[in-house]
Formats: structure tokens, sequence, C-alpha cells
């Protein structure tokens, strides 16, 4: 793969960021010290990153894809409240044992996005009560 100045920019931005940006969050932020980024070339560019392993996409149903760039296993909180996402760190053993159990498939890879309430929104709630 060819060096792409614009591609670096935005592995570094994604790799220092722990809010799980979408690409128009990326794109806006790299703006200042990028004036022409497109968000086209964010999205192309995220697309070869994930493909290549360096990030990780984070689906949630409804929203914008986000991005990750820790590379230590483990997986997300989507908060209903807040709509930010949380990087959650199960034990990957008991999770690895669920996936090994499914019958009739090889998985090489899973994600689990758990979907509720944050700990901050938690905390707003009882302080309301």
């Amino acid at each position: 793969m060819r060096y792409s100045h614009q591609r670096e920019l935005i592995l570094r931005e994604v790799l220092k960021r722990t809010d799980h940006p979408t690409a128009e969050q990326i794109c806006t932020s790299l703006r200042a010290e990028c004036p022409r980024l497109s968000l086209g070339t964010v999205y192309r560019d995220l697309n070869t990153l994930v493909e290549i392993g360096k990030i990780r996409r984070v689906s949630v149903p409804g929203e914008a894809d986000h991005f990750d760039g820790e590379q230590v296993a483990h997986q997300h909180l989507w908060c209903r409240k807040c709509h930010k996402l949380q990087s959650l760190y199960i034990p990957q053993e008991p999770l690895q044992q669920l996936v090994d159990a499914c019958p009739g498939i090889r998985a090489d890879d899973f994600a689990v996005t758990v979907f509720g309430v944050c700990s901050s929104c938690l905390a707003q709630e009882e302080k309301a009560e």
C-alpha cells in the first residue's frame, strides 16, 4: 500500500482519541491541520485502516459507524441516554467459550456491543431522584 499523508493523519487522530469518533468527527477535527481533507477521503482511508487491521469499526444500529484505535481486546457499551460509546473490558475467555460453543461455525473474530446506560448517566439519574 502506498503511503498517504492524509491516511497517516487519520490514523493518528483515531489512535489518540478514546471517544470512538465517527468519520465526520474525524474530518472536522483534522480540517484545521489539513483544510482540503474531504469527508470522502476520510471514509475511504478509514475503510482501508479497518481492512488492514489498524483500527476497528464499531457499528451501532441507526447511528453512523464509529472507529476505535485501541488494539487490546475489549467490547463496547452504547449508552441509550447520552448516545456515546464506551469501552468495556469483559474477560475474553468466557466470551470466547460462548462463541466456540456455537455449532457448525468457525468464528475468526467477534464483537459484543452492550446497549444500556453508562455510569455517568446512572449517576445523574440517582441525583435526580
